[in-house]
């Protein structure tokens, strides 16, 4: 069946013209082409029965309405970053939110980003939409690629008119579950995090500020490193009634190395996390969420003002909001 399929070379060699001529025809540019030509060119199109193959056709249009997201594949995720509870939520929600506006999705990982303005202009993208990226990384980008991005979950200082920001309420996030914690009758909080980055550390300082008493464990993002450090600290750790991940992913593997060596959640210690993954539910943790859905609308709002030339607000905030699960014991009545 596919021998016998008309090409775009068969109809320019029919008609005595360039492949290119074609092409420019049944893609839409016209302007350099004589009516007489796009006349015949039609007209053998239709003789021919001819049916371009759609990544051609979208490859050729100026605009492609093919949009990457373009996920870090950074170390702590261990050559599964694809399977990480946020990534997966938001890949998900992304190509329910795009496909309703007509919009195509790649996806490509990477753990360098100098990858990416070869691989977005291969593939004539319209925007991209960047999830584990930093400052740096956006920078780097932004000198060798005029494309417009979307940063799906960090903090962008780059002022841009191409490049929109989606954050979430972090302190808020942190405020929110302090008092969950205080509320329970918890008077001290351990907080894991991995960096001193301002959305981290506001999360972290938030939850100290309402419990009373607190600390910042700086844990390594290798998970062989992490654990060998929760071995070493686990009398510390103990020493608070409470802790508090900067991530599920990090909430839950601490879960499961308490576990591992012999102590409960909550009974010995009791956990909250951050983001409201699937994971998150399905053990039941504790955990100031996000509605993803909405994340992703607001990321596709921001990619079709791109497409308009709208100068529209380029920082959007997604709310936040605590599901309560088990993983928190109440210390008071």
């Amino acid at each position: 069946m596919e021998e016998n399929r008309t090409t775009i070379k068969d109809i320019a060699e029919e008609l005595g013209i360039s492949t290119a001529t074609v092409s420019n025809v049944l893609h839409g540019k016209k302007k350099k082409v004589s009516k007489s030509t796009i006349e015949r060119v039609e007209a053998c199109i239709e003789k021919r029965n001819y049916i371009p193959s759609m990544a051609a056709l979208l490859l050729g249009r100026n605009d492609s309405r093919i949009v990457a997201v373009i996920i870090n594949d950074h170390e702590k995720y261990h050559g599964h970053v694809l399977e990480d509870g946020f990534v997966s939520a938001s890949l998900n929600c992304l190509a329910k939110a795009l496909d309703d506006k007509g919009l195509f999705m790649m996806v490509k990982i990477t753990k360098d980003i100098s990858e990416v303005p070869t691989y977005a202009s291969m593939w004539n993208m319209d925007a991209l939409v960047l999830i584990g990226f930093c400052d740096s990384d956006y920078a780097s980008l932004r000198r060798e690629s005029r494309i417009p991005f979307v940063v799906y979950d960090g903090v962008c200082r780059i002022d841009d008119e191409e490049i929109a920001m989606l954050t979430v309420d972090n302190k808020k996030g942190g405020l929110m579950a302090g008092r969950y914690l205080k509320d329970m009758g918890h008077e001290s909080v351990l907080c894991l995090t991995d960096n001193h980055w301002r959305m981290d550390e506001d999360r972290c300082s938030s939850v100290i500020e309402v419990v009373g008493r607190g600390d910042e464990l700086m844990i390594p993002m290798d998970k062989e490193e992490r654990w060998k450090l929760y071995k070493e600290k686990l009398e510390y750790i103990l020493s608070f009634s409470s802790v508090f991940a900067i991530s599920d992913y990090y909430a839950l593997d601490f879960m499961a190395f308490m576990e591992t060596n012999g102590k409960s959640i909550p009974q010995d210690i009791s956990l909250i996390g951050f983001d409201g993954s699937f994971e998150a539910q399905l053990f039941s943790l504790t955990t100031v969420s996000q509605n993803h859905m909405e994340r992703a609308k607001l990321a596709v709002d921001s990619i079709e003002e791109f497409r308009r030339k709208d100068k529209a607000n380029r920082v959007k905030m997604v709310d936040v909001f605590l599901k309560e699960g088990t993983t928190v014991r109440r210390l008071c009545d």
